[in-house]
Order: C-alpha cells, then sequence, then structure tokens
C-alpha cells in the first residue's frame, strides 16, 4: 500500500482564493501543498488560437448546466490566468442586499467598510491601477462617445496590466504570453513557492475524510496533461487544516460527494449558486454613424473596425450603481472582448427575419465582426442555482478530453432576475441604437440557457446557518478546520467583476485560518508582507487581527 503523505495545510485550487491563502500560510510558517486540477501554463505557453490543445482549451473549464452553463479557469492560477484583469471594488449597497431570503445575505462583520482594509492589500499585492484615457484602446473609447453621446457617464476601469508591456493583442482571455496582464503567476504563486509551498497541478480532489487525529484527509487522481477523462494515477494526503478554493461550479460538488465520509453537508452547500446576474449584447456598429454621429476615426481614415484591438473590459458605465434604485435594477454595463470561437458562435442575429442563430443572416453577421462591440451586464440575481447530486468524480462529465463536460447544476431565473436583464437590456439599446449608431441583440437564453464567467455563492459566508454553509470567517459550519475561500463563499451577485472582492474576502480569512491552524499544533503566524515586499497594506490591517493569528 502507498504511504499516506502529511502536511500542515491542503489548499484545493489555485485561483485567488487558493493562491492568497497559501502564500500567507506558507509565508507564516505552515507546511502548504496546493493540488490543483489542471494544468500549469506560463509565459509562452498561452496561444493565441483556439485549436485543441492549445492553452485556450487547456486552461478552461466549460460546464453545460440545466439552464446555466459555467465558463471557468482549470489551470494553476485559476480565473486570474483568463480573466480579463478588470478589478473593482463592490459597491457599497451590494452588501446590503436582501436577494431571495428577504433580510441582509452577507455577515454583519463585513461590509464595505470593513473590507475596505482587505482590498488594500489585495491592490498593493498585484498591483492594481486605474488606466486613464490614453491607455484605452477603440472599443472602450467608442463604448465611451456613445454613452456621452446618450447622456451617460462612463469610466475606465481599475485593472492589474502592466500597460508597458501590453500589446494590445485582445488575447487576454487565453493567457497572457507578454506576461502583462498581473495574474496570480506573477506575484502570490511563486512568493508562496518561495516560501515552500508546493504546487501540483493535473491533481484532482474528488473526496474528504475525518483522520483520526481530528484532521482530515483527501482523496485525489491525476488526470493526464491531454486528454482529462483519463486518470493516470491517485492518492491521498492528510492535513490539519483543508482550504477549499476550486471554485464556485467545484467546490460544492466535492462537499456534497464527501458527505458519506465527513457527515452531513450544511443544507446551504451547493445552493444558493449565483451566476453573478451577467448577460451579454452584440452591437453592430454602423461605421458611417460613427464617423457622423460620434465624431470618430482612427489614423487610418476607417471609422472603427476595431473589436479585435486593444484589451477588455477597459470602459465601463455605472451609472445604474446607485443604491437608492430598487434592488434587481442595479447593474454595470461594460464593454467586453470574446475572441473568435466565443462571440462568433454565441452572437446572435439583431432584427433577423429568419433564425437568430444560424443561416445567411448570421453569416452576414459575422462577416462584419470587425464592427462589433459587446456589451456585459453583471446585474443582481435571486441565487437561483441548485447543484444536484454530484457525478462519480470530478465536478462534471467530461464530454471531450479538455474544457467541456455536463455538470449537475440547475438554474431557472426568477422574476426578479428576468426583470434586471430586461432593464439593463434596454439600457444597452438607449445608448446604442440611438441616431441610428447600432443594431443591438442580446445572447438570449432559448438555445443555451444563461451563462456566466464569474460563479458564486454555491457555500456562502453568512449569520443564519440555513442559509449559509459558512461563518463569517469562512469555516464549513459543522466541519471544524474546513474553509472555503473561493468565489463560493460570496454571499450573491455583486454587480461588477467579483475578482477584486473574491480577493479580498480571502486576505481577510487567512487570520482566522492562521488561529485556527495554530489550534490544531501548526507552528504558524500571520503578517507577512506582499509579495513584492510592500507593507503598506500589512501594516493596515494588522490592527483588525489583534492577537488572533499569533503575531
Amino acid at each position: 500500500m502507498t504511504a499516506i503523505e502529511s502536511t500542515d495545510v491542503v489548499v484545493v485550487g489555485s485561483g485567488f482564493g487558493g493562491a492568497i491563502t497559501a502564500y500567507h500560510l506558507a509565508a507564516g510558517g505552515a507546511r502548504v501543498v496546493v493540488l490543483e486540477r489542471g494544468p500549469w501554463l506560463t509565459g509562452q505557453d498561452f496561444d493565441q488560437d483556439f485549436k485543441f490543445g492549445a492553452s485556450s482549451t487547456r486552461a478552461f473549464d466549460f460546464t453545460i448546466g440545466d439552464g446555466m452553463s459555467v465558463l471557468a479557469g482549470n489551470c494553476v492560477g485559476g480565473g486570474s490566468v483568463v480573466y480579463f484583469a478588470a478589478l473593482p471594488r463592490a459597491p457599497r449597497f451590494v452588501f446590503e442586499r436582501h436577494g431571495s431570503i428577504g433580510r441582509r445575505m452577507w455577515p454583519a462583520a463585513i461590509n464595505r467598510d470593513t473590507l475596505e482594509p482587505w482590498y488594500d492589500r489585495v491592490a498593493e499585492a498585484l498591483p492594481v491601477t486605474r488606466q486613464d484615457w490614453s491607455d484605452v484602446p477603440y472599443a472602450g473609447g467608442l463604448w465611451a462617445a456613445a454613452c456621452h453621446h446618450a447622456g451617460r457617464t462612463a469610466n475606465p476601469v481599475p485593472v492589474a496590466i502592466d500597460n508597458e508591456r501590453c500589446v494590445n493583442c485582445n488575447w487576454m482571455m487565453s493567457g497572457c504570453r507578454f506576461d502583462a496582464k498581473r495574474s496570480l503567476l506573477l506575484n502570490y504563486l511563486p512568493a508562496a513557492i518561495a516560501h515552500g509551498a508546493r504546487i501540483r497541478p493535473l491533481h484532482e480532489v474528488q473526496r474528504l475524510e475525518r483522520t483520526d487525529g481530528g484532521g482530515y484527509r483527501l482523496h485525489y487522481t491525476v488526470v493526464d496533461d491531454v486528454d482529462y477523462r483519463v486518470e493516470v494515477g491517485g492518492g491521498a494526503i492528510d492535513a490539519k487544516i483543508v482550504v477549499l478554493a476550486a471554485g464556485a461550479g467545484a467546490t460544492p460538488v466535492i462537499l456534497q460527494r464527501s458527505s458519506d465520509t465527513l457527515g452531513p453537508m450544511p443544507a446551504a452547500v451547493g445552493r444558493y449558486f449565483s451566476g453573478n446576474g451577467e448577460r451579454l449584447n452584440t452591437a453592430v456598429v454602423n461605421e458611417d454613424r460613427v464617423r457622423d454621429v460620434l465624431g470618430l476615426s482612427r489614423s487610418d481614415g476607417v471609422p472603427y473596425e476595431a473589436y479585435q484591438i486593444g484589451k477588455g473590459p477597459c470602459v465601463a458605465t455605472w451609472d445604474r450603481l446607485d443604491g437608492s434604485l430598487p434592488e434587481y435594477l442595479r447593474f454595470s454595463l461594460e464593454q467586453l472582448y470574446f475572441p473568435p470561437g466565443f462571440g462568433t458562435i454565441l452572437a446572435q442575429v439583431p432584427d433577423a427575419a429568419g433564425p437568430t442563430w444560424f443561416g445567411v443572416e448570421k453569416k452576414e453577421l459575422l462577416r462584419h465582426w470587425k464592427s462589433w462591440l459587446t456589451i456585459f451586464t453583471m446585474s443582481e440575481d435571486d441565487n437561483e442555482g441548485v447543484f444536484g447530486p454530484p457525478p462519480p468524480t470530478g465536478n462534471a462529465v467530461r464530454v471531450s478530453q479538455q474544457m467541456l463536460g455536463r455538470g449537475a447544476l440547475r438554474y431557472r431565473p426568477t422574476a426578479n432576475t428576468l426583470r434586471g436583464w430586461a432593464a439593463s437590456d434596454a439600457e444597452v439599446r438607449d445608448i446604442l441604437e440611438r441616431d441610428g449608431l447600432a443594431r443591438v441583440m442580446p445572447w438570449t437564453n432559448d438555445v443555451v440557457g444563461a451563462y456566466t464567467v464569474h460563479p458564486l455563492a454555491s457555500c456562502r459566508i453568512g449569520d443564519d446557518p440555513a442559509t449559509s454553509a459558512l461563518d463569517d470567517r469562512h469555516e464549513l459550519r459543522g466541519h471544524p478546520g474546513i474553509f472555503v475561500t473561493d468565489g463560493s463563499a460570496v454571499p450573491g451577485a455583486l454587480t461588477v467583476n467579483p475578482a477584486m472582492t473574491i480577493a479580498a474576502l480571502a486576505e481577510r480569512a487567512v487570520p482566522g485560518i492562521v488561529e485556527a491552524a495554530r489550534q490544531r499544533g501548526v507552528a504558524v503566524r500571520y503578517g507577512a508582507p506582499a509579495p513584492d515586499g510592500a507593507t503598506a497594506g500589512r501594516n493596515a490591517a494588522l490592527p483588525l487581527v489583534g492577537g488572533r493569528a499569533g503575531r
């Protein structure tokens, strides 16, 4: 029989929730092992195409559910490798939301003010900067000009991008081969490794069980680096502390599968899933009207034809992020870019006489793809998603060698969610169809259902055990020593890109995890600086920790 390995802490997943906790625990002296189900890709591994076996199929996990499909990262660095590096902070009203439960869904201990020092830690660590208008490429400038023409405001979004390295290739979604995008591969993860953390790619955790010493044993399989359906090994590892950060589409599945060996799960595990209220509209821009109405043109005299040039998102309008508006009618609108392969498949034909998804009119739509402008809605939903029984292994039944699977998520949008989508669609049309500037069509749910690139809330924090799987320290109710720090811990939709909030919550959770580890005999302390050695964020946060984490 193969000997079972042991360590102090096992972190499952290496996105924001996993990388941040791994760094701080390793820097504090704990023995840390990170198990990541995806491959380890860096720099020149990132391809600018969608061929099978390229980084686009290796680093993504696209899970088709019943009424909701989820696109997420599947690689070392997680979503930070395949996101667009947009890092706004959640509006103040988000933390007061009631949602579907009819009362405040966030823990009483957390609001925008109490989270602000942890936001600052992340901003220092990555770092996060605000673009100015000279950094904004064509598509963002067009969106800003259209908003201004319609009497709306627009702003460059805060990002984690090194503009001196960025070449405006707009392949951020497949990983940045120029290291211009400040993913976790460039900060928290190398810093964790420098402090002794061990990262193991292609290790997929299947279930947990208790050990006699009060810790946990994690059972994993090792998957083939080409065909993720093939298992090439497996094993188990014991730990005193477990941090689950496999993503909102995978963390609840691991816990559901573990209920036979761990005992009953909190009722909220695998419930209250949120797609961050997301929606997409594609506009086909009238080039003549860009010139005549907005007065825009490029240096070569072409008015626009620049959908593919730049980086995205880079400009947003936040006019509807107004806490005085009724819940479900608050949303942000961002200019966004989907590389060929996603947008060309899912975009629908405005004002089509025939089918909107295929046919002659769709072919004509694709012919004008350089004149597209895609607008991304993030609104407020009702946390309608529920996970059914878990598949035998993994978070989904894999349909293809890489990327594609069918999961157990069921999602039926409520009237509240539908009302928010309708309001945001109307806002996009009012901005972009004004004076014949463009024709707009939303990506409806008729064929593939809803979709999200920001899954949230399937194991959420809260004060009420009936509606939250975790307490406000991110510890799993009834299972001491298991913490969840990924997007599944976020209570609900944020109306903005969630990465900054996920990361800030993970930073906030670390002192409590350190305290729990010390109680289990792990010699670990809290107080590491930012990965590059900066200390301002740490020094501001330390008074909030007090003596809880062995400083």
